[in-house]
């Protein structure tokens, strides 16, 4: 029996006819999940873009569906991690239009109804943009920053923004609007920073992946927290208007994901802005990167004859509790690589000492205020906020870390006019001429090291240290971050707290650099799920969003708020 449709016919109808079928077999499928619940089979924990599209391309859920489940997952675990600020208030609607668009099968997007969350430095309306601090909770934009409005073109709904380390500034995920986010593997322990709300809400499968920023390790430093993937782009890849600035130098935006494949997805819509005049770093990309899909740059890869720098520097041979894991760790990833067939060349060079390197040529507290002066007078606000640096930090409302505003109070009286900051921006070209000849001398195709010495700290602990990641900062050259493993289980970290690698490049070779990663996390797979958020949540239909509110409260008597010594 052949299935016709009235009033097709002549050369070509069977194509038509079917794809009229298929379109109306499409519909009746969607309307049949909403109304019997299937939505509910839709499993958000360990979701990846593809899982998405999938389960909404074969009728197993809606658009509403989707972002309803990692919604109701963020309602149930939120309160024991607190990574979230706030969600979308449009998030449900667009997921709406979204399903509308499904049933007549208009699904053109990379990232279709596909769940994003943002680092709440990132400027995206209906949203306010507040750097996760009391001074600027009012702080609205008028406009998407350029990077998020490609994301919504291409389909993502950005389902809220999360906490951060407040404006960025240190690394460990404390702030006074947000208060204290948990690592979800040891929640007596940070969960990284300055992105730590991205890296706890990502491996607590808030969202399938989201967005974070780096000035110093703060895209990195989350993904190894909390066993993710991240890529600090090349400096000028991604524009970063419209996100709060510290350093014109230094800062990058990018994502961050549990699968190499969304990490790439992302990289490539995110640097799709192309140049943006409003930031002129994006100028430096060359012809043959623009427009590149990294998600083509996955496959056919091999690790063997691969020369991988060892950056011995960046190791704390010392054992302790908190050194040793993070060794052994690495030692298991250099003799997989090994096994592997590539060769590991062992650098120990003076140069790469990552302490030194943050001492003698840090300018961030040199760039601070001139970056934050222009963004908050900038024309893409409702000024309701401080409408200075100085405005800013007479408030009041902040919270007060010793080791972050050390560099403030300098910030108050530095700038790029200094003498120190010629002295500085020197030294770092020639830290970029030495990692160049580095590269060149070896034959290398990356240089891999721990991206923290030690484990990520305890809550209440005063920095983040042992970090590695000033090197790529100074120097603009790419990094990806992968999981390399996790220390032995404890009574606080069931499964162990775990470790990240880092994987450097020159400059524009993310394409590379995911293909290695790609390769290493396909043979030697890591990544588990934290034992506190996986559980599945079911499903609730919404009507409205729920409240999420930030437990501000919960920040240790050692921040007091506003006071600047």
């Amino acid at each position: 029996m052949r299935l016709t449709t009235p009033g097709l016919s002549g050369p070509g109808s069977g194509a038509a006819e079917f794809s009229l079928v298929s379109s109306m077999l499409k519909a009746l499928m969607l309307q049949a999940a909403a109304a019997s619940g299937l939505r509910d089979s839709f499993d958000a924990r360990e979701a990846t873009i593809d899982g998405v599209h999938n389960a909404l391309f074969t009728g197993l859920t809606t658009c509403r569906g989707v972002v309803s489940s990692f919604i109701s997952r963020i309602e149930e675990y939120n309160p024991t991690i607190n990574a979230i600020i706030g969600l979308n208030p449009d998030a449900l609607s667009i997921a709406d239009e979204l399903d509308q668009r499904l049933l007549t099968g208009n699904t053109t997007g990379k990232l279709f109804c596909v769940p994003v969350l943002l680092k709440d430095n990132y400027d995206a309306t209906p949203m306010n943009t507040t750097g996760a601090c009391l001074a600027l909770a009012g702080n609205k934009p008028t406009a998407d920053a350029p990077v998020v409005k490609v994301l919504k073109s291409e389909g993502a709904i950005i389902i809220g923004k999360v906490n951060l380390h407040e404006l960025a500034l240190e690394g460990i995920s404390v702030s006074s609007l947000g208060g204290q986010t948990a690592n979800p593997y040891d929640r007596t322990r940070t969960p990284g920073g300055s992105s730590g709300g991205t890296g706890a809400a990502i491996a607590a499968s808030f969202a399938v992946f989201g967005t974070g920023t780096d000035t110093v390790n703060s895209l990195r430093s989350p993904a190894s927290a909390n066993s993710l993937v991240s890529v600090r782009p090349t400096r000028g890849l991604i524009s970063r208007a419209g996100v709060i600035p510290i350093s014109y130098t230094q800062d990058t935006v990018g994502p961050m994901a549990r699968s190499v494949k969304d990490l790439a997805v992302a990289l490539t819509v995110m640097a799709s802005v192309g140049f943006d005049e409003t930031d002129n770093a994006t100028a430096l990309v060359p012809p043959e990167v623009i427009g590149k899909d990294y998600s083509a740059e996955l496959y056919g890869g091999s690790l063997k004859g691969m020369r991988f720098g060892a950056l011995d520097g960046f190791w704390n041979h010392t054992t302790s509790s908190e050194t040793t894991p993070v060794n052994d760790a690495m030692g298991d990833m250099v003799g997989f690589l090994k096994s592997e067939g590539a060769v590991i060349v062992n650098i120990t060079d003076a140069i790469y000492n990552a302490t030194e390197i943050l001492t003698t040529m840090d300018v961030q507290q040199l760039e601070y205020r001139e970056m934050l002066d222009e963004y908050l007078t900038g024309p893409g606000l409702q000024v309701t906020a401080p409408a200075s640096f100085n405005e800013l930090y007479t408030s009041g409302k902040f919270v007060v870390i010793p080791s972050q505003y050390g560099y403030v109070n300098n910030a108050f009286v530095s700038s790029t006019g200094n003498a120190s900051y010629a002295v500085r921006q020197l030294a770092i070209k020639n830290l970029t001429n030495a990692l160049f000849s580095t590269f060149s001398s070896n034959k290398l195709d990356a240089i891999m090291y721990p991206e923290q010495k030690n484990l990520v700290v305890k809550i209440g602990s005063p920095s983040q240290s042992g970090r590695n990641g000033i090197l790529a900062a100074l120097t603009g050259v790419p990094v990806v971050t992968v999981p390399a493993g996790f220390s032995p289980p404890s009574e606080d970290a069931p499964i162990g707290v775990p470790v990240g690698m880092e994987i450097m490049g020159l400059p524009f070779s993310e394409g590379k650099l995911l293909n290695i990663a790609s390769e290493i996390t396909h043979l030697r797979p890591v990544r588990k799920m934290p034992i506190s958020t996986n559980r599945s949540v079911e499903t609730k239909n919404y009507s409205a969003l729920p409240v999420i509110s930030p437990d501000n409260g919960n920040i240790a008597a050692a921040y007091p708020i506003g006071v600047l010594s």
